[in-house]
């Protein structure tokens, strides 16, 4: 079995512009370099179809080289952001697939994951409501998430007879919350509410539902005027560096920050401050 997404031609190769993309299977939009990626299916609470994953990760691939986004928002339609694999269409279907049909379906929702990190736009997600099992990884794979009191994130992999370990949750839930929170929450399924995602460092903030989506655009706002080459090099270090030791990172940090220095936006920020000017930063 194959998972394939949209045409070729909307993704074209090399350095591009994202601007003219017409998603298939959620919304896209772009503006003022931000992307914003919405799952629009609120009557189900915004469920992942085989198609959708594989379109998010063309399009989470596809940002490599997108010249024109800066920093990217996820969120859901409705009162929901996502939740998880439709049980319809991919649940139903995984039951009838043979062991090599099962793997490459789990390696390919684990390169959606792949494609959110490598990425290096930062990635504010937006999460209200149900947030769980595949949902709750989107949210997980983001690299800042903006919540609210009534939002209910659930790895509930052991609900349906699978282990917690799915789509990276392993690797990355104890580095945001500590090993025995995620222990508790990948062995259980357990709903974890908005305060106690906020009090336990799985989202960075609360917000209200009706102002959710525009915090999160705003967030993202900041971080596209930002210096984005050095962003991206941020976001790469963040993730290489669990599995360095102190020296090894102290050494790889040394090369990336000499990179840094040899970009545009670090003279003008230099030249921004001697003026006592605010820098405008151009990302190269």
């Amino acid at each position: 079995m194959k998972y394939l997404s949209g045409q070729p031609h909307d993704l074209p190769g090399n350095r591009h512009h994202l601007s003219a993309y017409t998603a298939r299977h959620f919304q896209f939009g772009l503006n003022s370099g931000v992307a914003t990626i919405v799952l629009n299916r609120p009557e189900r609470k915004n469920p992942l179809t085989f198609d959708s994953y594989a379109e998010l990760r063309d399009l989470f691939r596809a940002m490599t080289d997108a010249d024109d986004v800066k920093a990217v928002v996820i969120a859901g339609a409705g009162e929901n952001f996502c939740s998880g694999g439709d049980v319809h269409e991919i649940i139903g279907p995984l039951t009838k697939l043979d062991m090599p049909g099962l793997l490459s379906f789990t390696r390919m929702t684990g390169d959606l994951v792949k494609a959110m990190r490598a990425c290096p736009q930062p990635i504010v997600a937006a999460v209200d409501g149900i947030c769980a099992g595949a949902g709750a990884i989107l949210a997980l794979a983001s690299d800042i998430r903006i919540g609210t009191a009534r939002s209910k994130t659930a790895f509930l992999f052991t609900r349906v007879g699978l282990a917690g370990c799915d789509m990276g949750a392993c690797a990355i839930l104890p580095r945001l919350i500590g090993q025995g929170r995620a222990s508790e929450l990948l062995y259980s399924g357990r709903s974890m509410s908005g305060e106690e995602g906020e009090r336990w460092g799985f989202f960075n903030r609360l917000s209200s539902p009706e102002a959710l989506l525009d915090d999160a655009q705003h967030h993202a706002q900041h971080l596209a005027k930002g210096p984005t080459f050095a962003h991206g090099m941020t976001k790469k270090m963040l993730q290489q560096e669990w599995n360095m030791s102190i020296e090894q990172a102290l050494e790889a940090e040394a090369q990336a920050q000499a990179i840094c220095m040899m970009t545009n936006d670090f003279h003008r920020a230099y030249h921004a401050f001697v003026a006592k000017q605010n820098p405008e930063f151009e990302g190269d």
